[in-house]
């Protein structure tokens, strides 16, 4: 009896540790809980999933975040899936190569990027890489604007009578659908006159329009051509679409990500640069505030993947990402 109580109590000593800093991770991330048991569990097996795979002395490491309570399949539910099928326009131009690129672009460096966004458990990933597209064409003209998604979330689809969208709010959307919508809106608000919550809302028609921020047309890029891509992203940002439902890209933290990541499309990015970490790849900012990733950025493999030396998911790109990509003119 004795030397089961030991065993016991050393098996108690052993979890405090962990559960104390399952408790900083609540407070750090400021989540609050009904069933603190179950998230404790999630949170748990996360763990362990983090240090296996940080122990494979990967490009990338994992670490937690936000989403360090949930499973997989509660994180594909509550973050993923905010993207629609694409609808003809005639304001779609295709884009054209440059021989000579530059060894690296950064428009973070360059100051053509707004601080990392939020959309919250709303699937408006959509609307958040069409105003980061629509900065970075804006900011062309030297000065940088944070843009309104919630003016697209709110206005951008078929309930706006006066200019209807294609576009579903926290239900899904798509950049080139949204470009098209600012055209014949003429601009966007500022984030400031119309901010974001998070929530689909009735359309606001106070704030003032931006001036200068009309879409003239929008530009496709080819895909599954690294070279073509890379001179769309030395011109500006690039509005992206790219899967994002694995496991590893939920707890992704930092390095080059060369993880397991399909081609079924379901998320919304801004492509901002490109470079070599060891590795080549392209920069991209999430929206799912800095907490995640690096500093809510994220670096995946560019051209071929080093441990098979094959172009990632045969040419289509890391988690798809050469595979719909676009920006603005204005």
């Amino acid at each position: 009896m004795w030397y089961f109580c030991f065993v016991f109590l050393t098996l108690i000593r052993a979890e405090q540790p962990l559960i104390q800093r399952f408790e900083a991770w609540l407070v750090n991330h400021r989540i609050v809980v009904d069933a603190e048991h179950s998230m404790l569990n999630k949170w748990i097996d996360n763990d362990d999933y983090i240090r296996h795979v940080n122990e494979r002395n990967l490009s990338y490491t994992l670490g937690h975040n936000q989403f360090s309570g949930m499973t997989l399949d509660e994180f594909r539910t509550r973050m993923i899936g905010g993207m629609d099928a694409p609808v003809s326009s005639p304001l779609r131009k295709s884009a054209l190569s440059t021989p000579q690129l530059p060894a690296s672009v950064d428009w973070v460096k360059e100051g053509a990027v707004t601080p990392v966004k939020d959309q919250g458990q709303c699937g408006s990933c959509w609307s958040f890489s069409t105003t980061g597209a629509l900065e970075g064409a804006f900011f062309k003209g030297g000065q940088l604007v944070s843009f309104s998604e919630q003016q697209l979330v709110d206005c951008d689809n078929r309930k706006n009578h006066q200019v209807p969208g294609k576009d579903s709010g926290c239900n899904g959307g798509l950049m080139d659908n949204a470009f098209d919508w600012i055209h014949r809106n003429g601009g966007l608000c500022n984030e400031t006159s119309y901010p974001y919550v998070s929530t689909q809302q009735e359309c606001q028609t106070t704030c003032s329009l931006v001036k200068g921020s009309q879409i003239s047309s929008f530009v496709d890029v080819e895909p599954s051509q690294d070279a073509a891509f890379m001179s769309a992203l030395a011109k500006q940002p690039v509005s992206v679409a790219i899967e994002a439902d694995q496991r590893d890209f939920q707890l992704y933290q930092s390095g080059v990500f060369t993880g397991t990541c399909g081609t079924k499309l379901n998320h919304g990015v801004l492509a901002v640069g490109y470079g070599q970490d060891g590795i080549d790849y392209y920069l991209v900012k999430n929206s799912w505030s800095t907490t995640w990733g690096q500093g809510g950025y994220i670096k995946l493999g560019r051209g071929k993947d080093p441990k098979t030396d094959e172009p990632y998911n045969d040419g289509d790109g890391q988690c798809g990402i050469l595979l719909s990509a676009s920006y603005p003119v204005l």
